[in-house]
């Protein structure tokens, strides 16, 4: 059973990666899903308001009292010596490759391209074997337009992989116009893989407090369908792979996401409810149900649910739309007892 596949150019043993979550911010954790069975593994995101806020702050304490003594100036160290939050994210990069023979993959989170193209570079020299560009804009004035934001995302994936050598990841979240238009223009800046989607988290009310709260509920498998049918969409159309993230807690996730059009199905919540061993559970699922169908590997199932392979397209169109709400039924009223 051939279960191998290539991603961002690298060569997995399987279609199963551990996406970015507090599991993977622990060398242990790493060096336990690999033995899992995972192919690949993203390490947490580090975000671009960390490094502001933290360049600021050092900013401050190197600079105070300078404006009522000039000449302190030439006492204070450099800042280069205060970088502490990325180069403990750097140190971890060095670390999980030295531990690990699997691919490691860094993540940047962020919408703007200011630092990321000097930071993207320092990863590169730590060692990751791909980064991914973690994007999560919220437009929340009226003056921001959906194509500034997209602008943004194209010019920061031009630019970082104008920088680099190693391959670029993007991840995007559900929110936009028209996907397959900003797939392909992330496919013309250069991006090596898109993955389909960042989950788009909402705070809560507590109406008691008056207050506005954030609130992470684990991904269902339910909010898998969004994922197959964007993937299954782009498939054949963008040069660029294509990774399934949110709503993999299964095989039978990973076989959709595969035959929708992706080379991996990223996992977290999963692995977050039922512990990192269901890796393991995972892969033999997914091998049993190949076995039973006669496939002889993951290639040979791969798009053969996308738009372009289905006998009728309009499954992913506007005809989808109106077959579904035509579909349902109401049952008979039970019978009304006297």
């Amino acid at each position: 059973m051939n279960l191998t596949t290539t991603y961002l150019g690298l060569k997995l043993k399987t279609p199963l990666v551990a996406s970015s979550s507090p599991l993977t911010e622990s060398l242990e954790n790493i060096q336990r899903m690999e033995e899992a069975g995972a192919a690949a593994v993203v390490l947490p995101s580090i975000f671009e308001e960390q490094l502001t806020l933290e360049s600021n702050a050092v900013d401050r304490d190197l600079t105070r009292g300078t404006e009522s003594f000039a000449e302190a100036l030439s006492y204070f160290p450099d800042y280069e010596d205060f970088r502490y939050g990325q180069d403990v994210y750097l140190s971890q990069i060095r670390r999980a490759k030295s531990a690990c023979s699997f691919p490691i993959l860094a993540s940047l989170n962020g919408a703007t391209a200011s630092g990321w193209v000097r930071f993207a570079k320092e990863i590169q020299q730590a060692g990751a074997d791909a980064i991914e560009l973690n994007t999560y804009s919220l437009a929340t004035g009226s003056s921001e337009t959906s194509a500034t934001i997209e602008k943004g995302i194209v010019d920061l994936v031009r630019q970082v992989k104008q920088a680099t050598g190693i391959p670029v990841a993007v991840k995007l979240s559900p929110q936009y116009t028209s996907i397959p238009h900003l797939a392909m223009e992330l496919d013309r800046a250069g991006a090596d893989g898109l993955v389909l989607f960042n989950r788009f988290y909402q705070p809560d009310f507590d109406i008691e407090n008056l207050d506005v709260r954030p609130k992470l509920v684990l991904s269902r498998p339910e909010e898998l369908l969004l994922r197959l049918h964007w993937v299954a969409i782009l498939y054949g159309d963008v040069r660029a792979d294509l990774a399934v993230t949110g709503g993999v807690h299964s095989a039978e996730g990973v076989l959709k996401s595969i035959m929708a059009g992706a080379q991996v199905a990223m996992t977290t919540s999963s692995l977050l409810a039922r512990g990192i061993t269901h890796l393991t559970t995972m892969q033999t699922d997914l091998v049993r149900w190949m076995e039973e169908h006669e496939y002889e590997s993951i290639h040979q199932m791969r798009g053969s649910l996308s738009r372009r392979a289905v006998p009728d397209p309009s499954a992913f169109e506007r005809g989808n739309y109106i077959k579904t709400l035509s579909s349902y039924t109401l049952r008979p009223a039970a019978s009304r007892v006297v």
